[in-house]
């Protein structure tokens, strides 16, 4: 091989190696930058999950406090509503002048079954209804609107009442005592609460006719009985800010 031959040999086998480098250098910084790239997604996924999980942890402290800063109520649980126009439409409530009571008309329901069943009409739009609170047949209360909004639950009252349903075990629509002694502790804070009294307290049948709730529709005495119990709660709850002032 000529001398010429050689140089030019050499010299493109030296320039191949330098390509072949720089093509080896750009193929590890395109890998570099890459699992960068998913390291900072990682991150920031991380991060933002961990974000949303302190918010709803803090939100939900905020709830208890609230409630357990509610001098003369009985326990319940916030499981507020999506806001949605079947079940929580977010619309404020003009003014409160009355608690509605009603029945579920769905026997051996939970609380939280009402109140999942609500928060679904979102997507199943299958109606529109829902309530401030509902009672369980062991007593336990789920409150799923707040009560500075508008509930579907007692037609032409709906801008101006609070709503209760309350389940029950058969079709006769009889609460349990524990579901009873609920609906009294909470119709009569929410009484005292916002300066209401018994007789500000109705039932959906005195709305609309409709036969809810059907064991007091079916037992008018019962009712007057209720409405009774109702009035010693208030001066009970009267009592506990009093105390607590």
């Amino acid at each position: 091989m000529k001398k010429t031959e050689m140089n030019s040999y050499e010299e493109n086998y030296w320039q191949r190696r330098r390509m072949e480098r720089r093509r080896r250098r750009r193929q590890i910084r395109r890998k570099v930058l890459l699992l960068f790239g998913v390291s900072v997604l990682i991150v920031l996924s991380v991060w933002f999950a961990g974000g949303k999980f302190t918010e709803w942890r803090s939100r939900q402290r905020l709830l208890r406090a609230d409630n357990a800063s509610f001098v003369g109520a009985p326990p319940f649980t916030v499981d507020l509503l999506e806001v949605n126009e079947y079940s929580r439409p977010g619309t404020p409530l003009k003014e409160i002048n009355g608690i509605v009571v009603h029945y579920t008309a769905n026997p051996g329901s939970t609380a939280q079954n009402n109140r999942d069943y609500f928060n679904g009409l979102k997507d199943s739009h299958e109606t529109k209804v829902s309530s401030h609170f509902v009672i369980g047949i062991d007593g336990e209360i789920v409150q799923c609107i707040p009560s500075t909004e508008v509930a579907y639950a007692s037609n032409s009252r709906n801008d101006d009442t609070l709503s209760i349903e309350c389940c029950h075990q058969d079709e006769t629509g009889t609460f349990t005592q524990e579901t009873y002694l609920s609906l009294v502790r909470l119709t009569g804070w929410l009484c005292q609460r916002f300066g209401l009294d018994s007789s500000d307290v109705i039932r959906h049948y005195d709305v609309t006719g409709k036969i809810c709730p059907k064991y007091y529709v079916d037992h008018p005495q019962e009712w007057e009985k209720f409405l009774q119990d109702v009035d010693a709660q208030i001066k009970e709850v009267e009592k506990e800010v009093r105390a607590a002032s």
